[in-house]
């Protein structure tokens, strides 16, 4: 039987993991930027050549680590404004089909990704600057993102399906509803 109250304290629990690796990720290629520009004009004979690499690799990381939190804001691509104007229990059945597209679309791009991940290991490639860094885990970046918003929409459409309360869950973008710390700004 499924349990919403878990469900929720799980995703509350994912989303705090989430969110704290990507400010460490952040905050990382801040210091490796910082490291080169001082690098570049304080030690010359200190900085390193490849911090732009570094910041790439990190940057790409944040993304699709955070692109599951846009998952569950409603801020991937979608049809927000038919939602809006269909009835109610119709705009259900039409969050249901997103799901299933998105899921099918996310699981398709984790296989492929993982295939590259997979080459990337099997000819050893990594990266033709001084680093020589192994270029799986770069690739790996992308079935992990695309996995964290495949598990995303797998609870968005057990939501819609086993918890629906047609009161409190309207359909369309979330700007920044349900999200702690910040409070919905009132319009007069």
């Amino acid at each position: 039987m499924l349990n919403r109250s878990k469900l929720q304290s799980f995703m509350k629990f994912w989303d705090s993991i989430e969110q704290k690796l990507v400010g460490f990720l952040g905050i990382f290629a801040l210091a490796v930027a910082l490291w080169q520009v001082i690098g570049r004009y304080a030690t010359p004979d200190h900085a390193i050549s490849f911090a732009e690499e570094i910041i790439v690799y990190l940057m790409i990381w944040a993304v699709m680590i955070v692109s599951s939190q846009l998952v569950k804001r409603d801020g991937h691509v979608r049809p927000d404004l038919v939602l809006r104007i269909l009835p109610i229990q119709v705009a259900r059945w039409v969050e249901v089909f997103n799901c299933l597209v998105a899921i099918i679309f996310c699981g398709g791009m984790v296989w492929y990704g993982s295939s590259i991940v997979e080459t990337a290991i099997m000819i050893d490639e990594v990266s033709s600057s001084d680093l020589q860094f192994p270029m799986w885990i770069y690739y790996l970046a992308l079935p992990v993102g695309t996995g964290l918003m495949t598990v995303r929409y797998i609870a968005k459409l057990i939501d819609y399906i086993a918890f629906y309360d047609a009161g409190t869950m309207k359909p369309g973008h979330v700007l920044h509803d349900n999200v702690d710390g910040l409070e919905t700004p009132k319009l007069n």
